[in-house]
This record gives structure tokens, sequence and C-alpha cells, in this order.
């Protein structure tokens, strides 16, 4: 049986299947990334995992070319855009190669009262579940495995059934960087093994990027078996327009912001709220550029915009359109489904009563509200039952620390899009998730934070 294929979202084609694992396999591959743990995680020091993590980027970086290809046939992701994530990875793991030391030190604890000494020490916990989505194939699984290998915690990863090429092209990287066995193991499992593996006592803990529904299907069955979990899930960010010099800038800042990925990224700005004075110049600059975007063969240098992921990406999404205006929607622009592509989309007279208002739209269509007021704007981005990220576009910076503190989210930019970077913390609040990836707080979240107090 297999239900991980290479499926080419441009054309249809299934390029190659590939076999599910046994679950004999998969008992198998737990017990050797738990023996890779005890035997390799506890002993190595931190510079000799360093050593090895930094070797994974640099391996990223020299086969750029090869692992965007993969990619782009995999999931339709424009080459230009596929080519930024490898390089991106790379940077991930470098940087936990070049802070491991830094992360993993020794962290006093004044004492109140007595003699002696405290300290926290950090220490790996043991085999950790990775289940990864398809929209950023190297990104996602680098932000998971980069700090938890620096730590000494090994990995067992569950990709994405439409990224199996990618998934082994990964797991070949950390062979060739000289990870011992069991320290990344790749699993074509089914989501049927998945559920008893979480319940394996050799797996100490899973992180989940994916959908609400997977994260709240993976959560239940940790919390039983009383595992840590990280979730990062969806999104439906606001882009608040309170103030500009520029609009022109602005308004090509919100198109980056809504088509990185033809839309398919949990914090794509997805929302744009924007007051009454600059609405209706927003509106017309935004619909121009956003329907000039070109789109088409992902495997082309200029296209800016692919196909969506799969057919089920984008029945999905228009199914959605659909029934928003059935509600009462305006489409301004797009709307329409060519095959697996998605025109550019702009929907406005959006109504309170719209489900489109509290759910996700994964893929280039994007709402626009017109506001009167500062506490109108924030009202209406923290209307959805997502909390991941944000962006606050305003000459006020006053206004800016003020809309910052009061947006329900994991993570606010202001005046700032496509500012992710490796030491910068990822995740939501809210049906978004809990937890963080990247920087300081990513390498915190499966650590055994260990008292050492001596008199």
């Amino acid at each position: 049986m297999s239900i991980y294929a290479v499926v080419d979202p441009q054309t249809g084609e299934t390029v190659r299947a590939y076999p599910t694992i046994g679950d004999e396999e998969l008992r198998a591959a737990i017990g050797r990334a738990d023996e890779a743990h005890r035997r390799w995680g506890t002993s190595s020091s931190v510079a000799e995992r360093a050593a090895l993590v930094r070797r994974v980027g640099e391996l990223h970086v020299e086969q750029r070319e090869q692992l965007a290809t993969i990619i782009v046939r995999e999931m339709g992701k424009p080459v230009v855009q596929a080519l930024g994530e490898v390089d991106f990875v790379g940077s991930i793991y470098e940087f936990y190669a070049d802070n491991a030391e830094a992360l993993m030190a020794d962290e006093p604890i004044e004492l109140l009262g007595g003699e002696g000494t405290a300290i926290v020490r950090r220490s790996s916990v043991g085999a950790l579940l990775g289940i990864m989505p398809w929209n950023y194939p190297y990104y996602q699984v680098a932000r998971f495995a980069a700090p938890n290998l620096i730590i000494g915690n090994t990995i067992v990863l569950k990709h994405a059934p439409q990224c199996p090429e990618s998934a082994a092209a990964i797991a070949s990287i950390f062979a060739e960087a000289g990870f011992p066995d069991g320290a990344y193991e790749n699993v074509y499992a089914t989501n049927e093994q998945i559920e008893w593996a979480i319940a394996d006592p050799r797996l100490r803990g899973v992180s989940v990027t994916g959908s609400e529904r997977a994260g709240a299907a993976v959560a239940q069955i940790a919390g039983r078996n009383l595992k840590k979990v990280v979730l990062e899930l969806g999104g439906s960010d606001p882009f608040i327009v309170l103030g500009s010099d520029d609009l022109d800038k602005t308004v090509e800042a919100a198109v980056a912001a809504r088509l990185e990925n033809a839309g398919q990224a949990c914090n794509a700005a997805k929302r744009f709220i924007v007051v009454d004075e600059l609405y209706e110049p927003f509106l017309e600059k935004f619909t121009a550029a956003i329907t000039a975007a070109k789109t088409g063969d992902p495997n082309l240098p200029q296209t800016e915009l692919g196909p969506l992921s799969s057919s089920t990406a984008a029945a999905r999404l228009e199914e959605q359109v659909r029934r928003a205006v059935a509600q009462g929607a305006t489409v301004r622009a797009g709307g329409t489904r060519h095959g697996n592509f998605f025109e550019p989309t702009v929907l406005t007279d959006i109504g309170p009563d719209n489900d489109v208002r509290r759910e996700e739209l994964f893929g280039p269509v994007a709402q626009l509200y017109r506001v009167s007021s500062e506490d109108e704007a924030v009202a209406l981005a923290n209307e959805t039952p997502y909390g991941l990220g944000s962006y606050v576009m305003t000459t006020d910076a006053e206004q800016a620390a003020r809309v910052a503190d009061r947006i329900d989210a994991g993570m606010v930019y202001v005046n700032i899009v496509g500012a992710d970077s490796a030491e910068l913390p990822f995740g939501g609040t809210k049906r978004s998730g809990f937890g963080r990836e990247l920087g300081r707080y990513g390498a915190d979240e499966f650590v055994n934070k260990k008292l050492i107090r001596t008199g």
C-alpha cells in the first residue's frame, strides 16, 4: 500500500509512489532512535553535535539546485522561492551550530538565602516524533530538527504524503553529514500508525506543524500518554493599515505577504484591515498589483505564482470562495480556478455572519475590510479564532507600540514583511497552537531543565 506519492500539481502526473512503512519496520525505527539517544545523544559533546548540524546546513546549500527542483515538482513552489527556502534552511542549521554552546550553557540562579550554588543544566529528553506539512518541505523540518539535534535528542520524522522525495533527500543529507544510525529516521507512516507510535514510551515528545484538526488529534493522543507536544497550526493573519507615507510600498508589502508560496503559508497575511481614509486607494492599488502577479510554470524563474499544491487544495479554496460569495461577499478580482491554478482574488463586503471571516484561506485569496478607527481595526484583527502572526503598518511609533500590545497573536511585524529569521521565535496562540520554534525558545521546548543545587 502507498499513500506517499509525488504528484506534479501543474500536470496532475504521478511521478513516483513510495511504499508506506510496515508496523514492525516503524517499531524498529523508533527503537533505533531510542538507542541512538542513549548511545550518542547522551555521550556526544555539544561541539560534536554542532559540527554535524553545521554540515547539514552546508549540504543543503551545496545541493540547493537539486533540492529546489524536488519541491517544485512535489508541491508547485516557484523555483526562485524554492531556492530561497533551501538557503534559509542553511541559515537555520548554521544559527544553531554557531550558538550551540550558548544555548546549552548552564544557567546560574541567584539564591535568596543559604549557602552554595544553584544552576539549571539543559539536557536531552530522548527520541522525538516530528509530523511535518507539505508547504515548506525543508524549512519545517529544519526548525524542528536543528535545535533538537543540538540538544542531543533524536528524530523520527513523518513528512507529508506528497513530499516523499524531499523527505528522502533530507534523510540522505543527515547520513552524508555523518549523523549516526538512528539519530534521524525518515518514516513513510500512515495516520493510523502514528496514533500508536505517539503512545510508544520510547518517543518522549511530538512536534506537529499542520492543520487545526491534525493538531487537535495529535494533542489528544499525546495528552493521554503524558507527552509534551508543540503545535504550529493554522492562521488568518491580519495586515492592518493605519497609516502610510508611501502607499505604493505598503501595497507592495501587502501583496508579497499574501502571495508568498501561492498564499499557502500559515503566517501569510490573509485579512487586510484598512482605515477609511486609505481604503479606496489601497483597494485600487492592491487589486491592480495582486492581479498583475506572473502566474505560470513554477520551473521558470519569472513565475511568481504557481499552482496550488494539489487538486484537493484547489477544490477546497474554490468551495470557500463560492460559499463566501453566496453569503454576501463581493469578488473584486479573480475568483476562478483553472485546474490547480487559482487566480489571485480579492474579496470585499464580508459581513459579520460570513463563514470566511473565521476560516483560513490557504491560497491567493485576500479579504479586505474597511474600518473607521484603531479600536475597530484591533477588534477585527482579534476576531479570528486563530492567533499566529500579524502585520501593522503605521507612521506613528506610539500607535505601533500600542497596537502591537493589543494584538492577540504570537507574532507582530511592524512596517515590515518577510522578516522571518533563524534567531526569531515562531509560534502562535489560540487555535494556532502553542509552543515556539526557532531562536532561543525553539531550543527550550524539548529539553530537561535540570536543577542542580549544591550546598
